[in-house]
């Protein structure tokens, strides 16, 4: 079960040469390849910049020894000279930001296929969390690091940002990481722990249940930075006003057999949004409530403000720091798509 070593010479045959790219990260391109058993895999090629090599061994060595039915599996790895590349399973219907925002002409998602996408992140998070011998805090949950098999089922993939905390650590101080939209509040202190996972995972299963970005980095920096994390002020005050089935993204077919369930789920992703990380679930209990074996009641949720972190305007990097601001959507580096 443990990643196998392959030499560059191997990657470049099963790739033919690194002709077909499945998605452009931050730091590296990822390509479709077919390994000499016959095997598909998806390669990602990291970019021999500053960083990558401190990336490259912190994920081999995190995903390398995990196994879970959702996440994805690191199949092995090259390091060799220059060469830094990452061999893993691969996830025919591509990364979840595809199939949600309207963006291409995939067909849109009919909820128990979003509910089950929804619960299998849930179930990924809640191994890395609280099933390892140390828990794992991902750091940075998005729909593109989610990724969809033949059947959509979902696995959590990209653990280039990963930090490892031990089981006597209630938080632990580091340098900012992630993406911009999905960042907690915390990390204005430095202090994290893995709830900052499900701060990112309440923001994306609002993006799955309302179809929508929660930041939109198409959108010019200055109206960003007037009006940031528009989906959950939207969020907020339609929770208040009693009208969160407005902004889920069904018909009013659908809405009528399942929007019950949806706005169910808008309230256990408010659960796992509020700003002080001692409020918000354990994975495991937010699994519970997903299906159906624990009920919310009030005292779980506050309707308050979302607060979210944004990307000052202008880019910055910080020394010694995974973050880096201004240049795209994903801080530092964006996995396997």
């Amino acid at each position: 079960m443990m990643p196998r070593r392959f030499s560059c010479e191997e990657l470049k045959t099963a790739t033919g040469v690194f002709q077909m790219i499945l998605g452009q990260g931050g730091f590296g391109a990822v390509f479709q390849g077919v390994l000499s058993d016959g095997i598909q895999v998806a390669v990602k090629r990291l970019d021999n910049k500053g960083q990558g090599t401190k990336e490259f061994v912190g994920e081999v060595q995190t995903i390398g020894r995990i196994h879970h039915i959702n996440l994805v599996r690191l199949v092995g790895f090259c390091a060799t000279k220059s060469h830094r590349l990452l061999v893993y399973e691969y996830m025919s219907k591509g990364s979840l930001d595809k199939w949600i925002f309207h963006e291409n002409d995939n067909p849109n998602l009919d909820w128990k296929t979003r509910m089950n996408i929804i619960i299998g992140m849930a179930k990924g998070l809640c191994y890395l969390h609280e099933e390892c011998c140390q828990r794992i805090a991902h750091l940075d949950i998005k729909p593109q690091n989610i990724l969809l098999d033949e059947s959509f089922k979902a696995k959590v993939s990209d653990f280039g940002l990963s930090k490892l905390i031990r089981r006597d650590e209630s938080q632990v101080f580091t340098t900012m990481r992630g993406t911009p939209g999905y960042l907690a509040p915390e990390w204005l202190s430095a202090a994290i722990s893995e709830k900052a996972d499900v701060y990112s995972f309440g923001v994306v299963v609002m993006e799955i249940v309302c179809g929508r970005k929660n930041l939109d980095p198409s959108q010019p920096e200055e109206s960003r930075h007037l009006r940031p994390a528009l989906l959950l002020k939207l969020l907020q005050l339609s929770a208040q006003e009693n009208q969160l089935l407005d902004l889920v993204d069904m018909v009013n077919e659908e809405k009528s057999h399942y929007g019950e369930d949806a706005m169910r789920v808008m309230r256990i992703a408010i659960w796992c949004l509020q700003n002080d990380h001692t409020k918000r679930p354990p994975m495991s209990q937010v699994v519970k409530a997903l299906e159906g074996a624990m009920v919310l009641d009030a005292g779980h949720i506050d309707f308050g403000t979302f607060h979210t972190l944004e990307p000052q305007s202008g880019p910055e990097t910080q020394s010694g720091s995974e973050i880096q601001t201004g240049t795209n959507d994903s801080l530092f580096l964006s996995g396997p798509r």
